[in-house]
């Protein structure tokens, strides 16, 4: 993934309503649609920045006293473990990435 495209599912990820569910071709078959790896990016980024957002709502909540703190715990979990997926698909791309530039011509 080359720096333009990470730096436009960032921003794509600002603002963006919620993600679509692939359909069932599309799950069948990596790769096919618009982007394949693009688009998984940017619907691991759009989930973490909406888990975020809820992990907020919910403490907001909480401290105005409308909110249970179970229900804070729950949307930080549930944040986190997104956060961690998109640091390990980061990772990962990373990773490949110096690989392919290691190998020789």
């Amino acid at each position: 993934m080359n720096p333009m495209m990470a730096a436009r599912a960032y921003a794509a990820v600002q603002g963006v309503a919620a993600p679509t569910a692939p359909t069932a071709s599309a799950a069948n078959a990596p790769g096919v649609g618009d982007g394949g790896f693009a688009d998984l990016v940017k619907n691991a980024m759009t989930d973490m920045a909406q888990q975020s957002k809820a992990a907020e709502t919910q403490m907001a909540s909480s401290i105005q006293g409308q909110g249970s703190l179970i229900d804070v715990v729950t949307a930080l979990s549930s944040a986190e473990a997104s956060l961690e997926t998109v640091i390990s698909v980061r990772d990962q791309v990373i990773s490949a990435y110096k690989e392919i530039m290691a190998m020789p011509l």
